[in-house]
């Protein structure tokens, strides 16, 4: 049986960090390339980011570039180190990896991997869609190129998490979001009323630092981060399962038990509710897209497995 080619889009925080993990963690997966972008950290730290931990997971093959650093209305906010610490990935220091980041930009990345890939890429994208906008805006035919995508992003039938409407990714960059969800390809949205309900906890943590080795013990500390941002926010110990939740389906280690076909409208307006991202009838401005509300499975524990199987 063949890999699923994936192309990942990102901006490696913590939970991007999981589900990067997670991606090298399953064989059935070709991780042919990753692009960064501006949303937990600035689209160059991202990429350092990445770089690093990929190595330190034993992948320091895959090409990395860095993607916009600003959305396409506005300049980049600044990142969220309450979140995801001043580094993106809780302050925790990596081995410098010997590799840099490609010549090209995020969006000439996507596209390259389209290419490469004609019919079967699966493009996942757990950060803002600017550089999913920027590419589309290249090359008018992505659509057809890729075989499938899948978003981490929006809060469509609950609370965002940066305003009560608005979810992070979607937030940060609602007008490439608009161009992202309309663009009429097979997507699949993973908002936060499915990855709220899944949990990593002290448990998780505690097993990836005995697991003994830098990169698990790095993985850790971030994670001791994320946690305590979890406490103070909601009063419990567990950090939701955002990107990896987004990488599990995609790679289809986990399956979706509940499935709502819907057209999305992205509010990119001034007000208060910009970035809210409403289920409405599908339509040729809205195309119909696959929203998961539910996985019944627990995905931590598997997750966990998956992490604790890489051999670096």
């Amino acid at each position: 049986m063949s890999s699923l080619p994936i192309h990942f889009d990102c901006d490696t925080g913590i939970d991007d960090s999981l589900a990067l993990g997670h991606l090298i963690s399953n064989p059935s997966l070709d991780l042919v390339g990753i692009s960064t972008v501006s949303g937990n950290i600035d689209a160059a730290r991202a990429a350092r980011n990445t770089l690093d931990l990929l190595a330190l997971g034993g992948r320091g093959d895959v090409p990395v570039s860095v993607g916009a650093h600003d959305p396409l209305a506005g300049t980049y906010a600044g990142g969220a180190p309450e979140v995801h610490g001043r580094n993106g990935i809780g302050d925790v220091d990596l081995p410098a990896a010997a590799r840099g980041p490609e010549s090209f930009s995020g969006a000439e990345h996507i596209v390259r991997s389209a290419r490469a890939h004609q019919g079967t890429l699966h493009l996942v994208a757990v950060g803002p869609l600017t550089n999913l906008a920027l590419a589309l805006e290249l090359e008018p035919e992505l659509p057809q190129l890729v075989g499938h995508v899948t978003v981490m992003g929006g809060a469509v039938w609950c609370p965002g998490n940066i305003t009560p409407h608005a979810e992070a990714n979607i937030g940060n960059d609602a007008e490439a979001a608009h161009i992202a969800l309309t663009a009429g390809w097979p997507l699949t949205l993973v908002p936060l009323d499915v990855t709220m309900t899944h949990v990593l906890d002290v448990t998780a943590q505690d097993a990836l630092a005995a697991r003994g080795t830098t990169f698990h013990r790095s993985l850790a500390g971030m994670l001791d981060c994320y946690l305590g941002f979890h406490e103070k926010r909601y009063g419990n110990r567990v950090s939701a399962l955002h990107d990896p939740m987004a990488t599990m389906l995609a790679a289809g280690d986990v399956t979706a038990s509940t499935v709502r076909s819907t057209g999305i409208a992205v509010d990119t307006g001034t007000g208060a509710t910009r970035g809210r991202t409403a289920a409405v009838e599908p339509s040729e401005e809205h195309p119909a897209l696959d929203v998961v509300t539910g996985i019944d499975d627990p995905v931590g524990p598997w997750l966990l497995e998956r992490l604790l199987g890489i051999a670096s």
